[in-house]
């Protein structure tokens, strides 16, 4: 058994230097070309509910740095408190284009799609902006993501994101989970398939053509990966999906330990339907794990303590390298400690992403098949 885990450690720890070598080509990519492309472009927020730092998060997209956009803020229900936020937008920014949709078609099991498409009428632009209620963006946002449609053969943008943890002990290990874990992952896809060919919910920028290249937004209104279908369906048209080096943050509410393994569940079976053989692979992304494991059943073996050691060093030199070389997340050298703890818990996850169908979302409770939402 030291044998076995020992070399599931030996590939794992294949995949940290490989993870590591696509941050550092990210990084040499260098800043995003600031030149004179700057499109007018609609931002479409679709609302439920307020989350953690929400008005803040939404002030963010108000104050751009930007000749010329629009905001379409969207909710299901004129009740929800998410609109009373964006009237108190609407007056503290009097001359900004805004408009509130309240969505009360139901063209589909994902509401939020579903309200995306009632968003979209209106719309006035060419080139559209969708990204999650909890994000907050950088003043000069929509100039680096909007700076690569330049490019007629670009035809979504997408964001890496760091995670802003509260005060609970599940909110920071999904923070640094993000930061230390996911975004790792992203980068390596990227260099592994020669471009991103997904999207991530920080970021949804495309054009109308490219839209209309998948058949529209109304194509996905089932879908529970909406993000990750956008960018694959749009990658398959044709166009290229393009990786900003824009990092924007996302604000993780107080979870309880129980919340954050039911919204971890979800990702991970999301994941596990959208890109099975990929979810597969994650096996190969738990060094530490496996070479506490090795020690454990090898322990009278120099080499088990000498792999524990190497493996030590190079998961803390992937966690730095992204996590604050990249994303500069501050929480990574402050919870650095966390990490191990972080890691074990995602092996449970990840073997509780092979369990079931069931996922729990917004208070609902769904169905996955082949990716798509039934109502438990």
């Amino acid at each position: 058994m030291a044998i076995v885990f020992g070399l599931l450690t030996l590939c794992s720890l294949g995949y940290c230097a490989l993870a590591l070598w696509s941050a550092r080509n990210f990084r040499r990519g260098g800043r995003t070309h600031l030149g004179g492309f700057a499109p007018p472009v609609t931002i479409l927020k679709p609302l439920k509910g307020t989350d953690p730092s929400a008005y803040e998060s939404l002030r963010s997209h108000c104050v751009q740095e930007y000749p010329e956009y629009e905001l379409i803020f969207g909710v299901n229900d004129d009740t929800d408190p998410a609109a009373e936020l964006v009237r108190r937008l609407m007056a503290e920014f009097p001359s900004r284009p805004m408009r509130l949709v309240v969505g009360t078609k139901v063209l589909g099991t994902n509401r939020k799609v579903s309200n995306l498409v009632q968003m979209l009428e209106p719309a006035r632009h060419r080139h559209v902006v969708v990204n999650d209620s909890d994000i907050s963006v950088p003043p000069d946002y929509l100039q680096r993501i909007l700076a690569p449609f330049e490019s007629a053969r670009t035809g979504m943008v997408t964001c890496p994101y760091r995670g802003i943890a509260g005060h609970t002990l599940g909110s920071k290990l999904e923070s640094l989970g993000i930061s230390t874990e996911f975004i790792p992952g992203v980068l390596t896809a990227r260099k592994l398939e020669g471009g991103v060919h997904f999207a991530l919910g920080s970021t949804l920028a495309m054009t109308r053509e490219s839209l209309a290249a998948i058949g529209g937004l109304e194509t996905l209104v089932d879908y529970l990966a909406d993000d990750f279908e956008l960018g694959a369906r749009i990658s398959a048209a044709g166009y290229d999906v393009v990786l900003s080096d824009c990092v924007v943050e996302n604000h993780l509410p107080d979870y309880s330990f129980a919340e954050f393994i039911a919204h971890q569940l979800r990702w991970g079976r999301s994941t596990r339907h959208s890109r099975p053989w990929g979810y597969a692979g994650l096996i190969f992304t738990f060094p530490l794990p496996w070479a506490v494991l090795t020690v454990g059943f090898g322990a009278r073996e120099l080499w088990a303590w000498g792999l524990l050691g190497v493996t030590l060093a190079l998961r803390y030199a992937l966690a730095l390298s992204v996590g604050w070389g990249i994303l500069r997340d501050p929480q990574v050298r402050k919870y650095w400690w966390l990490v191990p703890l972080r890691d074990f818990v995602a092996l449970g996850l990840w073997i509780g992403g092979f369990t079931g169908r069931e996922v729990n979302w917004r208070g609902e409770r769904f169905v996955l098949e082949k990716g798509k939402l039934r109502p438990a």
